[in-house]
């Protein structure tokens, strides 16, 4: 009896010690006074912000750029309640937001993608954004899906912890100071940049901070480290353009996150990080106690670090207030290679192996014509006045019943699917993003080989540049109308998508009833006036800049 008492006394104690290190590692959040959890208000407002020095109207979210950190625990159920009160006639002044990397599986109309999914948010009115993750966990975002409104501002992190990371040992620190974001930054509005045939970028920021060309010395983001701790650097590809590459004077990281899912730790010294991509990496502060810039360059021409520009500032615990002293350019020697990245749970890519052998093959090819405008398979996305979710529940249930014609691809029920798509002019590299869905990266841009056995699971993918192809494996598991799309918001803005219509038979009752505040988007949409849409001038603005050959007509995205 003694010993039954004793063993059961163990046991109690083991469980409750791996609960305590749960909770524990649960304390990620709440977070710091600055970040929202997963019932919160949104706030999308216009303020005036000098991120890199120059003074400019923008549209944020909590009146900050990036917006808000909201953080969940893995099974938390997200109630969001984003809140328009835009009121800048030079920028759109409705809006929508969409959770980047997010399922909604059930939740279709939550998505937030404007004219698929839902209509857009009427100035000084509100929309609950009401979902559940399930059993997602990591690095995601948020952002408008209205336009290019995006890139005015809103965008932020959105982060999942899990209180039982499988890669939890490898790191001893991951809060709000270890979340790092990407972005371009442009100093005009977007209204006015969407009208030109090539759009140039001002500056990149890092946490919110940057300088340009011939701007002043603004402040730069710093992260604190503690030396001999390892940290989890959340990275978040907030770009509507720039591809960054990403690294560390003096310090490898380990790659243990892409877009969500867990992969087997990768050593590294750089990474490319496309727009929408994301990456969890550990970085252990084993260097001497000093300042270390952190880099992050653009594809952009003559991009540089001089002057403070596309750089940030690792800071150890003890060194000086002061930039880095060491100014050496960094040679990667091990820069990531995506074919490298394998999935650590579940690595099988669904379905028979072997190029072609899916159950539904399907081909997309991208061109650019000469006047700036992308399609795909021949045909330029258009959004239908329509949203294509709606169509779907009003009866609509064939490719040729739904709109924009030519550009909705219609998918059977729990059928695997394998999407080739190769780049037919010289521009890139393009990043691709479907909507509802992570997919198995089979075929990587660039590569010649294969990998239906353990490759990367991600939710953004790079399709190359000329001549290149990527493939991707994914289950049409989830009922509804999904985006898939260029992550470059002017190409997508040109025309650079299509929709995956999956199951529309299925779609009512997968998703349920739509929301009372839902329905009744559309009908206060619709009898906006366009200038309460915003952005009313924005084509003769873009006139004024330059001149009309330099423009695309303003009937044309």
């Amino acid at each position: 009896m003694v010993m039954l008492f004793l063993n059961v006394f163990l046991l109690l104690f083991l469980h409750l010690a791996h609960a305590a290190s749960i909770i524990s590692r649960s304390q990620s959040y709440p977070l710091d006074s600055t970040t929202l959890g997963p019932k919160s208000d949104l706030v999308i407002a216009n303020y005036y912000i000098a991120p890199d020095g120059l003074n400019r109207s923008t549209t944020l979210a909590g009146g900050t750029f990036p917006g808000p950190i909201i953080a969940a625990k893995k099974g938390d159920k997200f109630d969001i309640n984003v809140v328009n009160q835009l009121s800048d006639d030079d920028q759109y002044k409705v809006t929508t937001v969409h959770w980047h990397g997010i399922y909604q599986n059930g939740s279709n109309y939550m998505d937030g993608m404007s004219m698929v999914t839902q209509c857009p948010i009427a100035q000084n009115d509100s929309f609950l954004y009401s979902f559940s993750a399930q059993q997602q966990t990591g690095t995601y975002w948020y952002h408008s899906h209205y336009s290019t409104q995006t890139c005015d501002g809103l965008r932020g992190p959105l982060i999942i912890y899990d209180p039982e990371d499988p890669l939890a040992h490898l790191y001893d620190v991951d809060d709000e100071t270890t979340v790092i974001t990407l972005a371009d930054w442009y100093h005009t509005v977007a209204p006015v940049l969407n009208h030109f045939i090539g759009v140039h970028v001002s500056s990149s920021l890092i946490n919110g901070a940057g300088r340009y060309q011939g701007g002043p010395l603004t402040d730069l983001a710093v992260i604190n480290v503690e030396h001999g701790k390892r940290y989890r650097l959340r990275l978040i590809g907030l770009s509507c353009h720039s591809t960054f590459i990403f690294s560390v004077d003096y310090h490898d990281m380990k790659v243990i996150e892409a877009d969500g899912e867990e992969t087997e730790p990768l050593l590294v010294d750089s990474l490319q990080i496309l727009p929408g991509q994301r990456y969890s990496v550990v970085l252990e502060a084993n260097q001497p106690v000093d300042n270390y810039w952190l880099r992050a360059l653009p594809d952009i021409a003559n991009a540089t670090f001089s002057g403070g520009q596309n750089v940030a500032i690792v800071r150890y615990k003890g060194a000086p207030i002061a930039d880095p002293t060491r100014n050496d350019t960094m040679n990667s020697t091990m820069p990531l290679v995506e074919t490298n990245l394998h999935a650590l749970i579940d690595p099988g890519v669904p379905g028979i192996p072997g190029y072609g052998n899916a159950d539904i093959n399907l081909m997309m090819v991208m061109n650019l014509s000469d006047h700036g405008i992308y399609t795909v398979n021949n045909v330029t996305y258009l959004p239908p006045t329509v949203p294509v979710l709606l169509q779907i529940l009003s009866g609509a249930q064939e490719a040729t019943d739904l709109l924009p014609s030519g550009s909705v691809y219609v998918l059977q029920p729990n059928k695997v699917v394998e999407l080739t798509m190769q780049i037919a002019y010289a521009g890139g590299p393009h990043p691709i993003h479907i909507h509802g869905h992570s997919f198995h990266v089979v075929q990587s841009a660039g590569n010649s080989s294969f990998n239906y056995i353990n490759p990367v699971r991600r939710d953004v993918v790079s399709a190359g540049i000329l001549d290149q192809q990527m493939v991707i494996r994914w289950v049409t598991d989830n009922p509804g109308p999904w985006f898939l799309h260029c992550h470059i918001d002017w190409h997508l803005q040109a025309g650079f998508a299509v929709i995956m219509a999956e199951s529309p038979s299925e779609t009512k009752q997968h998703t349920g009833d739509t929301p009372n505040a839902w329905d009744n988007l559309c009908p206060i949409y619709d009898v906006l006036t366009p200038h309460q849409i915003g952005a009313e001038n924005s084509y003769q603005e873009a006139l004024n800049l330059t001149s009309p050959s330099l423009l695309f007509p303003p009937n044309v995205p």
